[in-house]
């Protein structure tokens, strides 16, 4: 996954200027990086979805291949 930098001093500063105290200022910052590192990113999506559709793809194949089966085999039994 790719990394998103955050400065965490900046972010604590802009909090206590904007009124919180030291304290509130550091929990909030902390719950915001934590959020911060759960964050699924557009490639790790992408690589999900990359999978996701080569495994629809083996199954439709391997559909499409015992269907074939089928027809060939009904094909060849005399009525």
């Amino acid at each position: 996954m790719g990394t998103v930098t955050f400065d965490t001093l900046e972010a604590t500063r802009r909090l206590r200027d904007a009124g919180f105290d030291e304290k509130q200022a550091e929990v909030m910052v902390r719950v915001l990086s934590d959020a911060q590192s759960q964050l699924v990113t557009r490639g790790y999506f992408d690589s999900k979805l990359e999978s996701l559709e080569m495994r629809l793809i083996l199954k439709f194949g391997a559909m499409l291949g015992a269907a074939v089966g089928v027809i060939i085999a009904v094909l060849r039994i005399p009525f």
